[in-house]
């Protein structure tokens, strides 16, 4: 993903998003949208398989800030819709299911989709070829959906956020972007800078360490057992001793999985705290 930066940069100015896969239009887009005095930052992504795969895993530290003070990875998405792959009517359906959600706005030179796209609360449909003039006007429409909004709670103030269960986990495979929806994981496995996602029709490898994993998703019940295992702690039947230590039973003796010292202590106070018996 590049990033290019308004030379008036200001934190009070939004954090966008342009996806496009040509990249005449994708320099068109990022230039109007630079030039407008309430963007702060761009980012750019050439498909709608590299914007999700960098939002949603929060990719660097301005997104996981961003994230950390409940607000969505960008502001706004700008988007083509035709795209190889995922289309970009795809994609938003993925960034609309986050909480909060990022403003949509659709950059296109198709204009049947229209209704779809505002059906997924998409603020603005601009046609292609667009001047300066028709982005900003869609630059004051995000603006005002912004606005309409509550502020968010910043991490450790105030009440927990409620839990995200619409998370999906973008999966490429031989040009494929498949969408794993978290709450089909039963299991995660690290394999280096990877993990291995387990559910019950097959298991994914996705670039993202499982330590990020462990922290994106401890609120929606995953707990760490072991350096190289993530479980959904509701799916835990039993946790058991075994000559070596201790082990939990996923299911009906679907996987059975070590638990390491260090983590012991930890998985019996969370299974005690959920209601549910050792």
């Amino acid at each position: 993903m590049r990033i290019t930066v308004s030379a008036q940069d200001d934190t009070r100015r939004l954090v966008v998003l342009a996806v496009d896969d040509e990249p005449h239009g994708l320099t068109a887009l990022v230039h109007c949208l630079t030039s407008n005095p309430n963007i702060g930052k761009v980012f750019s992504a050439v498909d709608a398989s590299e914007a999700l795969r960098r939002l949603i895993a929060s990719d660097g530290d301005e997104l996981r800030a961003r994230k950390e003070r409940g607000l969505p990875p960008v502001d706004a998405v700008f988007s083509d819709i035709h795209m190889p792959g995922l289309s970009g009517m795809e994609m938003s359906r993925v960034f609309a299911a986050l909480q909060p959600p990022p403003v949509l706005v659709f950059v296109t030179g198709h204009s049947e989709e229209a209704v779809n796209a505002f059906d997924l609360g998409a603020v603005d449909y601009v046609l292609k070829p667009f001047n300066q003039e028709r982005l900003d006007k869609a630059v004051k429409r995000v603006l005002e959906k912004l606005n309409t909004r509550p502020m968010p709670q910043a991490a450790g103030g105030g009440p927990e956020p409620v839990k995200d269960d619409g998370e999906v986990i973008p999966v490429e495979l031989a040009g494929t972007t498949k969408l794993i929806p978290r709450s089909s994981v039963r299991w995660v496995e690290a394999q280096g800078d990877y993990a291995r996602l387990f559910t019950a029709d097959g298991s994914h490898l996705v670039r993202i360490p499982l330590a990020q994993l462990e922290e994106r998703w401890e609120k929606a019940g995953f707990v760490r057992i072991h350096r190289s295992f993530l479980v959904a702690l509701p799916l835990i039947t039993e946790l058991r001793m075994a000559q070596g230590g201790y082990q939990v039973v996923i299911g009906n003796e679907e996987k059975v999985l070590p638990v390491s010292r260090r983590h012991t202590r930890e998985l019996k106070d969370r299974l005690v705290g959920s209601g549910r018996n050792g």
